[in-house]
């Protein structure tokens, strides 16, 4: 793998909080970075500029560019400025400045993509940031409450759903793909896909068909990590169902690492057999923060992509054997 001055070439897919914890490890390694984001969201203050604005839901987008900001003062307090979330009694409430300020960008420029790319430069941020797709999509998900089976349209109803999530589809159903996220993918030594809210983060990059015809055809290796904890859209989903849940709504695309938690694996041989279905070998890493509480500590993390891309395939026992 070349890697160059600057680290391996990786794009980031996924969304939220897990996109944002990968984002935070993965700068520890690399400075070539592309983030590809979700653009589903419809609550909050990402929701309501959506709607008002017609325009893609920045708040998923901030978080990325958030994550890159580097550990110097200028990176933290731009992160910190990005990040404030405004409380009145009047119309700002609950908005994030960040959200307002791409927003801005965007209604300046008129170019999603270089909007987010003068964000990036103002906050000198280590890698890029894109959304997965020029439109705002909404999700539609099939919930199943005991015998009964209903739709559920929007990725907050989605994601709070009373009931088991079985299957999500977009709308539109054949979005189109931002053309420099398929740029990124193509040239990438690396994709790594989740951690995330799965319905609403992860999976939505497979239902476009660009994207996964993407990550089908590139040469780069793939990732997928899987969550610490169950969701409420993923309430009762062992790890090898995320797995196979996966390959479900993208039977095509091969795996070559699962990385999990040990914490979070229920069973082993389980596990490895459907990572082994994907195509993957499952690498065990302790990730989770050393408080016991469901959030990816960021050094542990990237050790643990360290050692997937140096090609060290952990055992069970969590030691490991390195592949050439």
């Amino acid at each position: 793998m070349q890697t160059g001055s600057r680290g391996p070439k990786i794009v980031a897919l996924g969304g939220g909080h897990g996109l944002s914890a990968t984002l935070g490890a993965l700068r520890l390694i690399t400075q070539n970075l592309t983030a590809i984001v979700t653009v589903a969201d419809d609550g909050g203050s990402s929701g309501r500029l959506r709607e008002e604005f017609a325009v893609l839901p920045p708040g998923d987008l901030r978080m990325a560019l958030s994550a890159l900001c580097d550990d110097g003062e200028w990176g933290q307090t731009w992160r910190d400025v990005l990040q404030h979330r405004f409380s009145s009694d009047g119309p700002l409430d609950g908005h994030a400045l960040g959200n307002l300020l791409i927003l801005s960008l965007w209604e300046q420029l008129g170019n999603p993509v270089a909007a987010l790319d003068w964000v990036g430069e103002l906050l000198r941020i280590k890698g890029r940031v894109l959304p997965m797709s020029p439109i705002p999509l909404d999700i539609e998900a099939r919930v199943r409450d005991g015998e009964r089976m209903r739709k559920v349209r929007g990725q907050h109803n989605t994601a709070t759903a009373t009931g088991t999530v079985e299957h999500v589809e977009l709308i539109p159903n054949d979005p189109p793909a931002q053309p420099e996220a398929l740029e990124a993918i193509s040239g990438a030594d690396w994709a790594v896909l989740g951690p995330g809210s799965w319905y609403t983060s992860i999976i939505p990059h497979l239902l476009i068909p660009d994207t996964v015809d993407a990550l089908e055809k590139t040469k780069a290796k793939k990732i997928l990590s899987l969550n610490l904890l169950a969701e409420k859209e993923t309430r009762g989903m062992t790890a090898s169902d995320h797995i196979r849940s996966f390959h479900e709504h993208a039977p095509g695309l091969h795996l070559d690492v699962v990385l999990a938690d040990p914490s979070a694996v229920d069973d082993i041989q389980e596990t490895q057999k459907a990572a082994r279905e994907c195509g993957a070998h499952l690498l065990m890493r302790q990730v989770r923060m050393g408080d016991g509480s469901a959030r990816h500590d960021t050094l542990r993390l990237g050790a643990a992509y360290r050692d997937a891309f140096e090609g060290i395939l952990g055992d069970v026992a969590g030691s490991g054997e390195r592949r050439d």
